[in-house]
């Protein structure tokens, strides 16, 4: 069977989707509108969300979740973005780690961390650590070691998107010899210091900030082991960066949405210009019209991208992941993101050339479209994915397997 036989045999996309939430984010979408959007609402909009059942969303249908498939969830990720890209970013690690529970879950501890899940608990992550190791190579200095009849952990993450609205934390350390290791803390243990200190020209409401662990005491159960209890696949990083690509969509079309609205509400145009109002300005129709065909091309790509990774994990939610299936999708997410972070970029530039030097005032906030957008397409630089996807192609040289690709 080829490739192409395998993703359209994969299971077809739940019914639970956009729809059933579409109240939901209506709900989130008109406070969103409201100037001067602070943390405090985009918390409130996580609860909604929590309330609504989303961090279920993944989840079987038969172990009390909605049974969405991926290109569900991208689904969600791209309205969810469309109205505040804060709010899909501060969720982002706890579907990762859904993932990697609902494969892992033959294993006692994750199995647990699966009903948590079930009880609406969300959970964050603690894996960047800044020093001399590669961006992504794994390694880092947070330590888990034994004292007593349980342990205690030391570290400090960076870049810990969303662990100020998780209640718990999945935290990558080693022990004193060096074994890779995990660990699953409360948020509110004494010793876990999460700070809001992220200073980012863009995703500002995500609590991207600093999260420290201080003698923090781990029972044996909240201790994993990873080469032992976590069931690996190839290319795991996959979900987490189409995950960004596809808030990069959603900014995407909130660009053409506001791009069409700036321009029907501007009552007067330059005198050299095509047309007397900017509606009826052929130039103005042209440039939305490419703005509005950059965000259906880029939805496009990642549901495709999303279709492919769906067929990927199903092989290894069933026990046998499919190597060839779980390259196909890490390519097809590489590629969307190689074209996508140009076009979102250009497009989100080209929302001033419709709204005039009007639509650069701090009061009207659209500048906020380009930082987001450069803010997330810095998370993995594209030069180095582009020439992965080349090499490949030239001389069959396997794609990173490893995080951040």
């Amino acid at each position: 069977m080829t490739i192409a036989q395998k993703i359209v045999a994969a299971p077809a996309a739940s019914p639970f989707g956009v729809a059933e939430l579409e109240p939901v984010i209506a709900r989130i979408a008109a406070r969103a509108e409201a100037p001067g959007r602070r943390a405090e609402d985009v918390r409130a909009d996580v609860e909604s969300l929590r309330s609504a059942g989303f961090g279920t969303f993944r989840l079987p249908a038969s172990e009390g979740g909605a049974g969405a498939k991926i290109p569900d969830l991208i689904g969600v990720v791209i309205a969810l973005a469309e109205v505040d890209s804060n709010l899909p970013h501060v969720l982002r690690n706890h579907f990762l780690f859904v993932e990697k529970a609902q494969r892992s879950k033959a294993s006692p501890k994750f199995a647990r961390w699966l009903d948590e899940v079930r009880a609406g608990r969300l959970f964050g992550l603690g894996a960047s650590e800044t020093g001399i190791q590669n961006i992504g190579a794994g390694g880092g200095n947070t330590v888990v070691r034994p004292e007593g009849s349980g342990f205690v952990l030391d570290g400090v993450k960076y870049y810990s998107t969303g662990n100020a609205f998780a209640d718990y934390i999945y935290v990558n350390a080693r022990t004193p010899e060096g074994v890779p290791v995990a660990a699953v803390v409360p948020r509110k243990r004494e010793g876990v210091s999460v700070l809001d200190d992220w200073d980012g020209i863009g995703q500002e409401l995500t609590a991207s900030g600093t999260t420290t662990f201080s003698g923090v005491k781990l029972s044996a159960h909240e201790v994993i082991v990873q080469a032992e209890e976590e069931a690996p696949v190839p290319h795991d990083a996959t979900l987490a960066q189409l995950y960004l690509t596809s808030i990069v969509t959603g900014i995407l079309k909130a660009v053409a949405r506001d791009a069409a609205g700036l321009i029907r509400s501007r009552g007067r145009n330059f005198y050299h210009a095509t047309a007397a109002r900017p509606a009826e300005d052929p130039q103005l129709q042209e440039a939305l019209g490419r703005i509005a065909s950059a965000a259906y091309v880029a939805e496009a790509a990642v549901l495709r991208a999303a279709e492919a990774l769906d067929g990927a994990i199903e092989t290894a939610r069933a026990g046998a992941p499919d190597a060839a299936l779980f390259e196909e999708a890490a390519r097809r997410a590489a590629q969307s993101k190689v074209v996508l972070d140009g076009l979102a970029l250009d497009a989100a530039s080209r929302l001033f050339d419709v709204g005039g030097a009007s639509a650069a005032t701090r009061r009207a906030g659209l500048d906020r479209h380009w930082r987001n957008i450069r803010t997330l397409a810095s998370h993995n630089p594209v030069a180095y994915k582009a020439r992965a996807l080349g090499r490949q192609l030239l001389d069959g040289t396997p794609l990173p397997a490893a995080a951040f690709f």
